[in-house]
């Protein structure tokens, strides 16, 4: 793996009671907690964008 596409490392400090909801949720979904954390991540990201394009196209749209 080159050193420009190297996953990065995390400190990440959870309470025990998100722990174990996440845990619990990795467990249903088949993954590691790690591979969890980071599906929840990106699916949030993915949203994010494609909300923030909405919001440019509706914006867009009232210009004329």
């Amino acid at each position: 793996m080159e050193k420009g596409n190297a996953k990065k490392q995390l400190l990440l400090r959870l309470s025990p009671t998100l722990w174990k909801e996440l845990v619990a949720w990795a467990e249903d979904d088949f993954r590691s907690l790690n591979g969890q954390i980071e599906f929840l991540l990106t699916e949030c990201v993915k949203r994010r964008k494609s909300t923030a394009d909405s919001g440019n196209e509706a914006a867009n749209e009232g210009e004329d």
